[in-house]
């Protein structure tokens, strides 16, 4: 049975939990790959979805970046 809460199925689906990895990035491009990472896990119906999602932040992550702001 899968814990939603503290490991939730479509976030261990990998050698390492998404959010190891995602606590290493800055907000917009933790996103992106929180995104990337469960594209059509937790609901296959929503694969695209997802996909939408991490792009919406992977472009927020580049405007943010043209303006001068460089992550930290």
């Amino acid at each position: 049975m899968s814990d939603n809460v503290n490991s939730p199925a479509h976030y261990t689906t990998y050698p390492v939990e998404v959010i190891e990895l995602t606590e290493c990035m800055n907000f917009n491009r933790g996103n992106a790959v929180k995104y990337i990472a469960r594209a059509g896990l937790k609901d296959p119906a929503k694969e695209i979805e997802d996909l939408m999602k991490a792009r919406w932040y992977i472009s927020r992550e580049i405007d943010r970046m043209e303006k001068g702001n460089r992550p930290s």
